[in-house]
């Protein structure tokens, strides 16, 4: 038995190119983009051919087959200046946390509440924890849930609760997402 072949291209982001196009009949594109016709898929290589340039093929799905005489080189350089597009487009939102202890002072408290209130509005999701790690905090964990009721009544206009407060070992912990938001 032999060895697959992987290759670092998935499926769906293979180029068709050349004698792989195995189709009877091809729409055909030229390299500045005017359309030369319907032909074989042999004739559409010989075209290819005489102006030293590849066929690539473009949609597999359409009815014929759309395939363009370009350089592979720059096809695959066009391909990935797209890709690099959609990735900066697609901005990814972060969690950003924000940690309180139950017994929080006053002007810590604001402190926090502000950090908070400028990371929903920078339209990043945040994550608030309360930690119950020393001596008798454990057994006083409504302090923790009243800085939560807190947190939640100053920032009613910019976030929505997505995951309620909830203890989870030693902390409890909730998340806000700015409004507008999907879940």
């Amino acid at each position: 038995m032999g060895r697959r072949k992987y290759s670092k291209f998935k499926k769906k982001d293979r180029i068709v190119v050349n004698r792989a196009i195995r189709f009877p009949e091809v729409r055909v594109i030229d390299h500045q983009g005017s359309q030369v016709g319907v032909m074989s898929a042999d004739e559409a290589l010989e075209e290819a051919k005489q102006q030293n340039k590849d066929l690539v093929l473009i949609t597999g799905s359409a009815k014929p087959p759309v395939v363009k005489i370009i350089e592979l080189s720059k096809h695959k350089y066009w391909l990935q200046q797209k890709k690099s597009e959609q990735r900066k487009s697609a901005r990814q939102q972060e969690i950003k946390g924000v940690r309180l202890t139950p017994f929080i002072d006053e002007g810590d408290f604001q402190t926090r509440l502000k950090r908070v209130v400028r990371f929903l509005e920078d339209g990043d999701k945040v994550r608030v924890e309360v930690d119950f790690r020393r001596g008798r905090q454990r057994t006083k964990k409504e302090f923790g849930f009243k800085n939560f009721e807190r947190i939640i009544e100053e920032t009613l206009e910019l976030a929505e609760v997505e995951i309620a407060p909830k203890s989870i070992g030693t902390k409890v912990m909730m998340q806000l997402r700015p409004k507008g938001k999907q879940a």
